[in-house]
């Protein structure tokens, strides 16, 4: 019996680009697209090259300075200091002094934390040292309304008076972080 000789097999490519689109669409579908936001820090408007900077006068008492080197060594007004989370009671003290400690600030409204860092500085030791800063400004406000630290930060859910209180508080004492544009002694 003589066989018939079969041609080679196809397979049905046209249900392939389909299969490769619903794949293109589920991998659409399920990944999440990580959105990093960053620091929410308000940026001064972009000076103008024709105009000079101005010229600004501050009692050399009034500033608080936190400098950072580029191996996360940090001063705190001329000193070293290890512990990153004892400076949050430092600048308390600095701000609420109101005159009465002739090497810290005269008054909350007076007071300037001055920070500084290296272009080397590590983005870990950046962001800790400025939460602390912001932290004992938030702490300071806390104490001020009898709320604590973490009900602060539900301050805008509050009722209007408590919120009232707390703007009327942040010009009172603003915080007044200067940060500074990072030195290019030990990074690129």
């Amino acid at each position: 019996m003589a066989r018939k000789k079969r041609g080679a097999g196809e397979v049905n490519a046209g249900s392939m680009a389909d299969i490769a689109f619903l794949l293109l669409i589920f991998f659409l579908v399920t990944t999440t697209i990580a959105s990093d936001k960053g620091l929410a820090i308000r940026l001064p408007p972009k000076q103008d090259p024709n105009d000079p900077p101005p010229e600004v006068k501050f009692n050399e008492r009034n500033i608080f300075k936190v400098l950072i080197n580029s191996q996360d060594k940090m001063l705190v007004e001329g000193e070293p200091m290890d512990d990153v989370g004892r400076l949050k009671e430092k600048v308390k003290d600095f701000v609420l002094n109101y005159g009465q400690n002739p090497e810290l600030s005269e008054s909350p409204t007076d007071a300037v934390v001055s920070y500084k860092t290296d272009r080397g500085t590590s983005y870990e030791m950046y962001t800790q040292v400025l939460d602390e800063l912001q932290g004992a400004y938030y702490e300071i406000y806390a104490s001020q309304l009898g709320v604590t630290a973490e009900k602060i930060r539900d301050i805008n859910n509050a009722e209007p008076s408590m919120k009232d209180r707390y703007d009327e508080l942040k010009k009172e004492i603003p915080m007044a972080i200067s940060i500074a544009e990072p030195s290019k002694a030990g990074g690129n």
